[in-house]
């Protein structure tokens, strides 16, 4: 199996069709598994005594648990092009080029158009912080910090990790 090949499947599958509104609704998306399953654990451990060693914990239950799934599936896998397109269709997932497009889109057009305010919930929807006080020039720093950022989880790491 190719690993090159299967993630230029995945960045093609993502490329043309994103990860689908209905397809949200109906089962989530991986990232979303993973944080819902990070919330349960911080909601059970992340109190009382030892909470460090809680949190080494949790956080060492996370990587193995999505680690060795991942592990078990491409064992799973066939050999030659099969496996390389089964592989590619699991990583599809993982990979965000087109979702990060779009929300940065999403913030230039009404900056373009000069709607401060429909840029500001524009950027609202991909940064934790509080734009109702940045201008112009402030929500398009948002909006590229959350590109830069969001590129490490949504590009380079399912890319070569």
């Amino acid at each position: 199996m190719s690993f090159a090949a299967s993630m230029l499947i995945a960045m093609a599958i993502d490329a043309a069709i994103g990860w689908p509104d209905a397809l949200y609704r109906r089962i989530g998306h991986p990232v979303t598994w993973i944080g819902a399953l990070i919330t349960a654990l911080e909601a059970r451990l992340n109190h009382g005594a030892a909470r460090r060693a809680k949190g080494m914990l949790t956080a060492l239950l996370v990587i193995g648990l999505t680690g060795g799934l991942a592990a078990l599936v491409l064992a799973l896998l066939p050999g030659g092009w099969i496996g390389t397109l089964g592989a590619g269709v699991l990583a599809w997932p993982l990979v965000a080029i087109r979702s990060m497009h779009q929300h940065v889109a999403a913030v230039a057009r009404p900056l373009a158009a000069g709607d401060l305010e429909g840029a500001r919930h524009a950027v609202s929807m991909i940064v934790g912080r509080d734009p109702s006080k940045l201008d112009e020039a402030g929500v398009a720093r948002a909006a590229v910090e959350s590109l830069a950022e969001n590129t490490s989880d949504g590009i380079v790491a399912p890319l070569f990790w």
